[in-house]
């Protein structure tokens, strides 16, 4: 029996055209993004103060559900100012200046240590471990921030969260809502990870080099010295031996965050937090050290220099993500019980709706699964409905008679690369805001390799059901 859709749910798919739209038209949603808040919440409360209340009531909720990563980000971003103002970056980026030679080894090289480091301990804090210390040395040999970007991105966010091998929160939430074993899960996702990422990576690098090579991407664009408010060190405010120990304890106290992660099982945002503590810490003794007298006011100085730039960098996201997040469980949260008693949220309707619609064969489970993913992915977390990709795949495997695991998997890579972190610009914020780069501008890039990949995978998908 397909679930009720009623004029939300259509409301809804309209501004998610329009906001796509606009995205591609090159042009900013913020407006587009508060019209259909509002649209959704006169329709829903039928109340106009409920309503222009509702519009800042879902302000406030996403500021709310994005504040980790955006203190995150900014505690990073301090404690890089005081490594660049100290020289301390310079010594640091020093051994990989000398590995990373060209823009091809810098992209592969940064995406490949993203995509390990993300597998034991997820991507955000992969993306501040890395961003800092290697963005610099890509810069340095003609790599494009935005090309830095799409590797942390497209390898940490897509390939290693899609698959989540190690940790496997992922694949448990699936195989829980499909009835099947992890382990089954996560072997029959091991070739469409591969197959995703292979296709997705390599479509990205030769887009990416073909428009170096005509002169659209550039090294200095201005999108980068506007947002950087470049640092220049001064070497007088540590000696050169000062410097050269830091250099080693900063690496080694992150690889110690690596060390109590792995043995107390920290993931996600206690992973992110452990080392964002670190940050602050080492940023507390940089400022002593190189300040002096004046390093309590340093300190403070950096931390503002930080959550200016956090919350430059979010300002844009607020309002989509204020919107899109109204599809899941912030509906009901910012408007009320406005919805039909099944619901299980507007994006999740909508998927259950396209399952309950196609005709049944393995070409079209693949493709429903696929599409479903997709669907629920653009609430921005990308694990909010990989349960329906799963329950949706029992569904469609039971009806066909084979292929659960590999439908099971499909979705679950479907959801991710679109939620987690690839496509839907506040999802891939850690990784743009560490490079310094247009979130948006760093989804419309991975738009094109995404769908190719998403294509392909699915068309391998349906041989092996």
């Amino acid at each position: 029996m397909g679930i009720e859709l009623t004029a939300l749910h259509w409301i809804y798919v309209l501004f998610i055209v329009l906001i796509i739209g606009v995205m591609v038209m090159r042009r900013d949603t913020t407006l587009i993004c508060i019209a259909g808040i509002f649209t959704l919440a006169i329709v829903a409360t039928g109340s106009l103060s409920g309503s222009i209340s509702g519009i800042f009531n879902s302000f406030i909720y996403a500021i709310t559900e994005l504040l980790p990563t955006i203190l995150v980000i900014s505690i990073i971003v301090a404690m890089s100012r005081v490594l660049t103002k100290t020289g301390i970056n310079d010594v640091m980026i020093s051994p990989f200046a000398k590995l990373i030679r060209s823009p091809g080894l810098a992209y592969w090289t940064i995406g490949i240590l993203m995509m390990i480091i993300s597998w034991f301990f997820w991507p955000s804090p992969a993306v501040a471990l890395l961003g800092a210390v290697l963005l610099p040395v890509a810069i340095r040999v003609g790599l494009p921030a935005l090309g830095v970007a799409m590797a942390m991105n497209l390898f940490g966010h897509g390939i290693a969260l899609s698959g989540d091998f190690i940790i496997q929160a992922a694949p448990k939430l699936t195989s829980d809502a499909a009835g099947l074993p992890v382990g089954e899960v996560v072997s029959a996702s091991v070739p469409l990870v591969f197959v995703m990422g292979l296709v997705t990576t390599v479509c990205a690098f030769y887009f990416l080099k073909r428009d170096m090579r005509l002169k659209r991407l550039t090294v200095d664009s201005s999108v980068i010295e506007d947002s950087t408010d470049i640092v220049k060190a001064d070497e007088s405010l540590l000696t050169k031996s000062q410097r050269n120990f830091f250099a080693i304890l900063i690496p080694i106290a992150f690889a110690l965050d690596v060390v109590a992660m792995s043995m107390l099982k920290l993931q996600g945002g206690d992973a992110t937090a452990l080392i964002g503590g670190t940050s602050i810490f080492i940023l507390i003794i940089l400022s002593l050290m190189a300040h002096k007298n004046r390093g309590l006011e340093q300190t403070t100085s950096y931390l503002i220099d930080g959550f200016q730039f956090g919350f430059k960098v979010f300002g844009p996201v607020i309002p989509i993500a204020a919107f899109f997040y109204l599809g899941d469980s912030g509906f009901i949260k910012i408007l009320g019980e406005h919805l039909p008693k099944a619901s299980q949220g507007i994006v999740n309707d909508l998927g259950v709706a396209l399952a309950h619609s196609v005709p049944l064969s393995k070409e079209m489970a693949a493709i429903v699964l696929t599409s479903i993913g997709a669907i629920t992915g653009l609430d921005g977390s990308g694990f909010s409905g990989i349960s329906l990709a799963g329950s949706v795949a029992n569904l469609f495997a039971t009806a066909i008679g084979a292929g659960a695991a590999t439908l099971t998997a499909l979705g679950q890579i479907s959801a991710i690369w679109v939620g987690g972190g690839t496509l839907v610009p506040w999802a891939l914020i850690p990784a743009a805001a560490i490079c310094k780069v247009d979130p948006f501008e760093l989804a419309r890039r991975n738009l094109l390799p995404v769908t190719i990949g998403l294509i392909v995978t699915t068309i391998v998908a349906m041989f092996l059901i």
